[in-house]
């Protein structure tokens, strides 16, 4: 059958309004979500959306992501032949050939060319993903399907080119053949006496697979293509490091628990998915063989919108529950306790869905409106709240640490440095070695710092990252309210869930600090010859730093201990094949630190094997959880060989002892 522009016509008609109410439709449920002002900083959000969308720089950072990034400028490159087909197929006088030789030609040798790499793609794409597929669900009819119309639209571009070079249809440029070489060779496999029927072949198969697309983008995963781009433009400016206050109001909901209590962010989210795995494929938790898949979260969120969807949006209640069974549509409570908040999901993700504060809403509204959490987070919880620290010790004993030392009050106007110990810092035995190291170099380095000794309380990282916020806002309160009466602005942290804690989310509370990390202050002090290093700790042997989630990730510091260990040492430590932004969590994260492990393997151990094949004697931290975790990883393991510092013990072995 010949083109015929009123059939085309009614076509393609028919295809775009399947398409914009598909659109349309998902476009609705997204307005079902909560408010979220991301457009503030619009130049800084087009940057970034010219940046990770348009030049892929999240996708390359694999190397099979240059594939991705050919068939993503393919299609917006080929969206001119595509656009020129359409208008060709409805009036048959429009055509690009009417352009000036001098930008017709180029532009059909770049297509012809494209075309081609987008052809080579798809069939890499098909192959990677019956050899070796990114993650094992990852082989499904439905991306066979989309690759497939890929490669037969770009089949019948060649095909329908290859006719027109022998005369099939009237008006075509034969002068341009020499400018469209692979057609040219396609040309070359067909006759004059064939051209017809292969250009008719050719024709209404595009026009086949081009509505199809059309017809099946909206209402597939593949939406992602249009909704990618703006799930970038309102990406989380800032590090995923805080989440959203709560406010404690009588009959108010808490948390999520249905898909129209999340942002309308957290719903287009749902929708940029593009399912490429690589956050299941960091995920400590998803790894070792717990319940918990960030890419199964996201996906199960968008079945449970588009089931419940229409209901909402009439005002009834969901029927299908988001947390649940793990069901299609629904996320597993096992799932979501799994979480560490490692961060890593959202470091890789290249369209920018946020997983993590995803999980801990659905936690707040477990903890907080149903009072369903595993057993052991129960005395958590009660000692917290009641002594303010997580083993319930009295208060009292915060200070015991110093018994051997002359440590002094914060004073205001008198001290610069508040030194927050922390409450492992002060009641955890291994860590308090690590707390007397710190105040001895502060001292020898001549910093002016006090504590609060008794009266400071945990700074409630756990209780948020649970999420018992109610608990945690009443804590915060009674912080910063300490800390604004004695007049704190300078705050010195060894424990990085404290140093995120106060810098971060204490400043929803109004309070603005200045924190640095030990590691940081460390290096800085080293630097400024405030601390000199009198013999260098090598008898640490061979070291090997572990990047704490709470400092890397969610705060950016990276350098710092890896320059105090250099300083200290004399060699830079040994990395893992995990390292900095894609370092493997210890485990300990998102108040796992007070879980046990009853699912696959355990977190620590995987990481401290990854450690011990870089063969040291001293692993590095600069997190008293990840001490906690690695010592006890080194014990499962039976390497006792090999030591675990802080880095405050690794600078404290090269300053504080006398030169040889």
């Amino acid at each position: 059958m010949a083109p015929n522009s009123m059939v085309f016509a009614v076509l393609l008609v028919g295809s775009l309004a399947v398409f914009v109410w598909g659109a349309l439709r998902r476009a609705s449920l997204v307005t079902l979500g909560q408010k979220d002002d991301r457009f503030d900083a619009i130049g800084t959000r087009v940057r970034e959306m010219l940046l990770y969308a348009f030049g892929q720089k999240r996708v390359l950072a694999k190397p099979f992501g240059i594939n991705h990034f050919v068939i993503f400028w393919s299609f917006l490159v080929l969206a001119i032949a595509n656009t020129e087909f359409i208008l060709h197929g409805v009036f048959s006088g429009i055509r690009l050939s009417l352009l000036p030789d001098p930008v017709y030609l180029p532009l059909i040798l770049l297509l012809d060319l494209v075309s081609l790499l987008a052809l080579v793609a798809v069939v890499v794409a098909m192959v990677r993903r019956l050899v070796a597929p990114p993650y094992p669900e990852a082989r499904t009819l439905d991306a066979f399907f989309i690759l497939s119309l890929i490669a037969i639209l770009m089949l019948a571009f060649f095909g329908i080119n290859a006719a027109r070079m022998h005369g099939a249809e009237e008006g075509a440029t034969a002068h341009a053949a020499g400018w469209m070489p692979i057609s040219s060779l396609f040309a070359g496999l067909i006759s004059a006496a064939s051209a017809p029927g292969v250009y008719n072949l050719a024709w209404w198969a595009h026009a086949a697979a081009l509505l199809i697309f059309i017809c099946y983008l909206p209402n597939s995963k593949h939406l992602h293509i249009l909704t990618a781009i703006p799930n970038c433009f309102f990406k989380r400016l800032d590090r995923p490091n805080t989440q959203p206050r709560e406010e404690f109001t009588a009959g108010a909901q808490f948390g999520v628990n249905s898909p129209a209590r999340f942002t309308w962010k957290d719903l287009l989210d749902s929708f940029s998915c593009t399912e490429c795995g690589r956050c299941q494929n960091v995920c400590p938790a998803g790894l070792t063989g717990k319940p918990l898949n960030p890419r199964g979260v996201i996906h199960e969120l968008k079945l449970n919108l588009l089931e419940n969807g229409p209901a909402l949006k009439r005002g009834e209640k969901a029927s299908k529950p988001l947390i649940g069974t793990a069901s299609e549509g629904s996320v597993s409570e096992e799932a979501i306790w799994s979480c560490t908040t490692c961060g890593a999901c959202m470091e890789v993700c290249p369209v920018f869905i946020e997983q993590m504060p995803k999980i801990v809403q659905l936690r707040r509204h477990l903890v907080e409106m149903e009072a369903k959490f595993p057993d052991e987070l129960l005395n958590l919880f009660e000692n917290i709240e009641g002594r303010s620290n997580p083993w319930g010790i009295a208060p009292g004993e915060r200070v015991k640490w110093s018994t051997l030392m002359d440590v002094k009050p914060f004073e205001q106007g008198k001290t610069e440095y508040l030194f927050y110990v922390g409450c492992a810092g002060s009641f955890d035995s291994r860590n308090k070695h690590v707390t007397v190291a710190l105040a001895q170099l502060l001292d020898k380095a001549g910093v002016s710092w006090g504590i609060l000794g008794k009266d400071e309380k945990c700074c409630g990282d756990s209780l948020r990252r649970l999420g018992n916020e109610y608990a945690f806002d009443r804590l915060a309160k009674e912080n910063v309210e300490t800390l604004r009466q004695r007049g704190v602005k300078k705050v010195i942290t060894q424990c990085p869930h404290c140093f995120s804690t106060l810098k971060n989310d204490y400043r929803q509370y109004g309070l603005e600090l200045e924190v640095i990390h030990h590691s940081e202050l460390l290096r800085d002090l080293i630097a400024s010859g405030k601390l000199r290093i009198n013999r260098p700790a090598s008898e640490l042997g061979q070291t090997v730093l572990h990047d704490s989630c709470y400092l890397g990730r969610h705060n950016g510091v990276y350098e710092a201990p890896r320059q105090a260990i250099a300083a200290a040492t004399g060699a830079a430590p040994a990395e893992m094949a995990r390292t900095k932004d894609g370092a493997f969590c210890c485990g300990a994260g998102g108040g796992r630190m007070w879980l046990e492990e009853r699912e696959g393997s355990r977190i620590n151990v995987t990481r401290v094997q990854e450690a011990l094949a870089t063969h040291p004697q001293t692993i590095c931290t600069a997190c008293p959880y990840c001490m906690t975790m690695f010592e006890d990883g080194l014990k499962d393991v039976k390497a006792g060989n090999v030591k675990v510092k802080d880095i405050a013990e690794v600078v404290a072995e090269a300053v504080l002892r006398p030169a040889p």
